[in-house]
């Protein structure tokens, strides 16, 4: 028998932050994982913006892992062909397997890795024990689950989840080349559907060390058979969907395998049990289309390795009480209830139709423009009026109008 104070079941973005916190404060943890090096996987490919930055900040490790990535330093705001705005941007970009890798780095004694696969969970009111495949037996006073999305551990232990979107989204990433000349003329791209009923939300391409990467999102189900020609005819049918996209690009190809990835959105259900916890997607999930997973994630990690377990080891057994305080924290469940709401509300604001959503697009799309005038305006190019923009805006968006005139709402 092994004795530590957490045991961590799950080496991803989760559970590798938090042993890494773990460490940094000197409280014994153990990391288990059966990759001793983390593979590739489609998953969180950029860190970005000032909240989520500064959730991450608040892991003490964001500096020193954040070297590994790439910053875009602009990004270009995009729609119907046109330039909205230039945005200064601290968007990082990092494959996540680098990702985790870097921060796996971070882990240092009396925190361990252990490559392993966890057989068997057993918890109580005082000490939780867990076997691994290889027959060694752990002993720790809490069960930390961020093993994603990998459900036979929890329900071993009675925990089940409630999809309450199912294929709410599906993210599909390549690399995005460019033909005919060296580079792209900017650092980053966010590029908005151009028509709803393509059910594309946005491409958004950031570099990742010395390539142009781009994840795609679309509100289509699983089965749809325009994802298969996404996959083998990439550039014909991403030509199709954005016709205008390659006014700003120009002539591109798409290099590699095209990775996608449908997401439910679920919550789990029977989790408040003594000496153990779920943090990250194993928890719930959110649309990535929101980029708002992160944000779960090292809001969830933060508050439980920052506030919860320093009080908690102070003090004997693991019991409801002290578990109840890490899901009923004010700061976890107000990021949890935003991330949901937001995942709800942006696919509507893409895809949804009717008057109301129409008003919103057009709200974000002079919204953007708006801004990117000004700050135009502050320097030496000139900016195309307003008036030009809604011209060409009507234009674009009167077959829309017409081919969902009467169409019955998106579900």
């Amino acid at each position: 028998m092994r004795y530590t104070d957490i045991a961590i079941i799950g080496g991803g973005l989760a559970g590798s932050t938090a042993a890494a916190m773990l460490g940094r404060a000197g409280i014994p943890s153990l990391l288990i994982d059966p990759h001793q090096v983390y593979p590739f996987d489609f998953r969180v490919e950029k860190i970005g913006g000032d909240l989520q930055l500064a959730r991450f900040g608040r892991t003490g490790i964001a500096e020193s892992v954040l070297r590994s990535a790439t910053v875009d330093g602009e990004n270009w705001i995009a729609r119907f062909g046109h330039l909205l705005d230039r945005q200064p941007s601290r968007q990082h970009g990092i494959m996540y397997d680098a990702l985790i890798r870097a921060i796996r780095a971070e882990i240092a004694a009396p925190a361990e890795f252990i490559c392993g696969k966890v057989v068997n969970v057993a918890t109580s009111f005082e000490r939780q024990r867990l076997v691994l495949a290889s027959g060694e037996e752990i002993s720790a006073r809490l069960v930390v689950l961020a093993n994603g999305l990998n459900v036979g551990l929890r329900r071993m232990l009675g925990i089940e989840r409630q999809v309450t979107s199912h294929c709410h989204s599906i993210s599909i990433g390549f690399d995005f080349v460019p033909v005919g000349q060296p580079a792209f003329p900017f650092a980053a791209m966010t590029y908005f559907s151009e028509r709803p009923s393509d059910l594309i939300p946005y491409i958004t391409l950031f570099p990742v060390e010395n390539r142009m990467r781009a994840n795609l999102f679309t509100y289509r189900p699983a089965d749809d058979l325009w994802l298969r020609a996404m996959r083998h005819n990439p550039v014909e049918t991403l030509n199709a969907a954005l016709p205008r996209l390659r006014r700003l690009t120009g002539e591109f190809d798409i290099a590699g395998d095209v990775k996608i990835r449908p997401a439910d959105i679920y919550v789990s259900t029977g989790y408040r049990q003594p000496g153990v916890v779920l943090v990250g997607d194993a928890f719930a999930s959110t649309c990535p289309v929101t980029g708002t997973g992160t944000d779960k994630v090292f809001t969830d990690v933060a508050q439980l390795c920052n506030v919860h377990i320093p009080a908690w080891l102070a003090s004997d057994g693991m019991g409801l009480e002290k578990i109840a305080a890490f899901y009923d924290d004010p700061v976890k469940t107000e990021c949890d209830a935003w991330s949901n709401a937001k995942a709800f509300n942006f696919r509507q604001v893409s895809i949804g139709r009717g008057p109301y959503w129409q008003a919103q697009r057009w709200a974000r799309f002079f919204g953007y423009l708006g801004r990117g005038t000004l700050r135009r305006l502050r320097g030496p190019s000139a900016a195309r009026t307003v008036s030009q923009m809604r011209q060409d805006l009507s234009v674009a968006e009167a077959p829309e109008r017409r081919r969902t005139a009467g169409a019955r709402p998106a579900r």
